[in-house]
């Protein structure tokens, strides 16, 4: 069974309100991720770690705060995702930078 395949999108609207991502570096801005229709879901499994998906997805292990802003319900402190949660993985990752460079210009 590949986990990648038949998964439902929950996509629920948090009864809290999130600020601003600025998280990990506080002189650096970073952009909201929208989301997309090609958004990529998966389940995340024990060993799962935000870099190793940037690497699997983007082949760049450096783009794992994208996936990090995108699944605002994980702790910002950690790379590892809660076992079982949904993660959104976003498509359009070029967007991303390029509102990410936009920002920090």
């Amino acid at each position: 069974m590949n986990r990648y395949e038949d998964i439902p999108i929950i996509q629920t609207i948090p009864s809290v309100q999130y600020p601003k991502v600025t998280r990990y570096r506080s002189s650096v801005k970073y952009p909201d991720v929208p989301f997309s229709e090609n958004d990529i879901y998966i389940y995340t499994i024990r060993g799962d770690r935000l870099d190793n998906l940037a690497y699997q997805f983007y082949n760049d292990s450096s783009y794992w705060w994208i996936i990090s802003i995108a699944n605002p319900d994980i702790p910002n402190d950690s790379i590892y995702p809660p076992i079982g949660y949904q993660l959104r993985i976003p498509s359009d990752v070029a967007l991303v930078i390029d509102s990410f460079k936009q920002l920090n210009e």
